[in-house]
């Protein structure tokens, strides 16, 4: 009789622990779905689709299940809140806030670049030629190639012009020089002596210095409100050093695409361009970052494929198959031309590769090769909203390249897209 009762206790045990895993394992997929989330009008979100049935009690949300995963649409602007359950029993509810979708104007434009570096930057060493012999007085003081000069003698340091004065000035008098210099992320203290060369008679520390860049690339983006724009996609970083230039102030300036220097397989092509002849300044450079650089427009820019703004799509809506490019590949006309987008990545945080695209329009293949230099920026449009820019080419393979997404570009523009809809909403 014991036995009997034992049996049908365990029985009991085994059961409901069978049940219990078995519930609980579905369970366990809603953990990292978040309780808050905040989509635009017209955007979707997927969740991954588990045993769980969803429901919804505003009709500011539209949710929709398939075999493959569950969608959950924006529909208006308010509140929402999406209840899913397992055979009755609520496991999980999410809160959504919809807000207006946001809209930048896509770019395309061939644009100029001017950059000054915050003070000036050491890009080798030579030798003085003196009586005594040759040397290298910034060599034997522990500088290096990559240093920023931001200070000498206690003095902010600006310019190539500001250096030459200390130089002189200590040599003549023989004291030495102060000098302050940004290496990475720490400032490194150091002092020297200028010498005399013998050829010219003029006091000398031995450095190749620099304070200044400039080259050309695509405009991505610009706000019709605050002005704001991004442009390039990637860092600028200074020929010689191979180092990101640390940004004090820039200009942006119109131009013009003169020439194409084709591409092919392991040889990147070039936009050859020029400035516009007036030179007119049309934005300031305020940050050069993995992602671009950014800063402000004071004055329009012409020559656009679309002049009004189009909505912004987040990493998860980037899909694979067709998708356009903005550029310009003659004069200062911007052309639409067509991709595919090989493979993407719904990014929860920044990264500079969130997709692979490929050049299939005939036309830009037999004008440049493929994916060219000056054509980084390009802004890659997809079912009518903008995904991002392009960034990199394949080295081997000319016709293939890397593209970042178009919400990371925002963030280092200072664009909070979540808290500005109401800002952008008349767009």
């Amino acid at each position: 009789m014991k036995i009997n009762i034992i049996k049908k206790l365990i029985g009991v045990i085994l059961l409901v622990s069978f049940v219990s895993i078995c519930f609980s394992q579905p369970v366990q997929k809603y953990v990292n779905i978040p309780n808050q989330m905040t989509i635009f009008t017209n955007h979707t979100v997927s969740i991954p689709t588990t045993s769980a049935k969803y429901s919804n009690n505003s009709d500011a949300i539209k949710v929709s299940k398939n075999n493959m995963n569950t969608t959950i649409k924006g529909q208006k602007e308010g509140k929402g809140q999406v209840v899913m359950d397992i055979a009755g029993v609520p496991i999980k509810k999410m809160n959504v806030n919809v807000i207006p979708e946001y809209k930048v104007v896509p770019g395309g434009q061939s644009i100029g670049v001017k950059l000054h570096s915050l003070g000036v930057l050491v890009v080798g060493f030579h030798q003085v030629n003196t009586n005594g012999g040759k040397a290298s007085p910034a060599e034997l003081a522990g500088i290096e190639i990559g240093d920023i000069i931001t200070q000498i003698n206690n003095k902010k340091i600006e310019r190539l012009k500001d250096v030459a004065p200390f130089i002189q000035e200590a040599g003549k008098t023989g004291e030495s020089l102060e000098l302050v210099l940004k290496r990475n992320d720490e400032l490194v203290e150091t002092t020297l002596v200028p010498i005399k060369d013998k050829n010219d008679k003029s006091y000398r520390i031995g450095l190749y210095i620099r304070d200044s860049a400039a080259g050309i690339g695509t405009m991505t983006f610009y706000d019709p409100k605050t002005k704001k724009y991004g442009a390039l996609g990637h860092v600028i970083s200074d020929m010689d050093t191979r180092k990101p230039i640390v940004v004090q102030d820039g200009q942006l300036v119109s131009s013009t695409v003169t020439s194409i220097q084709k591409g092919s397989n392991g040889s990147p092509g070039e936009k050859l361009a020029r400035f516009s002849k007036q030179k007119e300044v049309i934005g300031t450079i305020t940050k050069n970052s993995p992602f671009g650089i950014f800063g402000e427009l004071n004055k329009p820019i012409h020559q656009s494929l679309i002049n009004k703004p189009i909505p912004v799509a987040m990493s998860h809506e980037v899909k694979k198959g067709p998708a356009k490019i903005y550029t310009v590949v003659d004069h200062n006309k911007v052309e639409e031309f067509d991709v595919e987008i090989i493979s993407t990545i719904s990014q929860k945080f920044p990264a500079v590769k969130g997709m692979v695209l490929k050049i299939t329009d005939k036309d830009l293949l037999n004008k440049t090769g493929g994916i060219v230099q000056g054509m980084s920026g390009s802004p890659i449009i997809q079912n009518g909203k903008i995904i991002g820019a392009v960034t990199h080419v394949f080295v081997n393979d000319s016709t293939s390249g890397y593209g970042v997404h178009i919400e990371w570009m925002l963030q280092e523009a200072g664009i909070d897209i979540y808290n500005a809809g109401d800002q952008n909403k008349a767009a």
